[in-house]
């Protein structure tokens, strides 16, 4: 079965850019492994944006147990996650995820 990388635009607004090594690049490209065997998931996503691009309070963007903490709002090409199935989600070639944090201090 052959392997192939997708790319995958991955985004952060609402202050979960502050998170990422370069903090006021907010768009970044990633190549995600596939396979025809396995499909690449949310999940497989999520796992490689947090040992790539996250390098500061991880906590602040997941949970414990790996799930996106409650208060980000998560789109797959414009349209809430929820909809797409979450972390089941097959990522697709030429996705654009974004995480937008909807809670705000003061």
């Amino acid at each position: 079965m052959s392997d192939s990388k997708l790319s995958v635009t991955v985004e952060f607004g609402g202050g979960t850019e502050l998170l990422t090594a370069t903090p006021k690049q907010k768009k970044h490209v990633v190549s995600l492994a596939s396979s025809s065997e396995k499909a690449a998931t949310m999940s497989n996503l999520l796992g490689l944006i947090l040992k790539d691009l996250i390098v500061e309070r991880p906590e602040m963007l997941v949970e414990g147990d790996g799930n996106v903490r409650p208060g980000i709002l998560v789109l797959i090409n414009d349209a809430d996650w929820e909809l797409e199935g979450e972390m089941a989600y097959e990522v697709q070639d030429g996705d654009h995820v974004c995480f937008i944090s909807t809670l705000h201090g003061g």
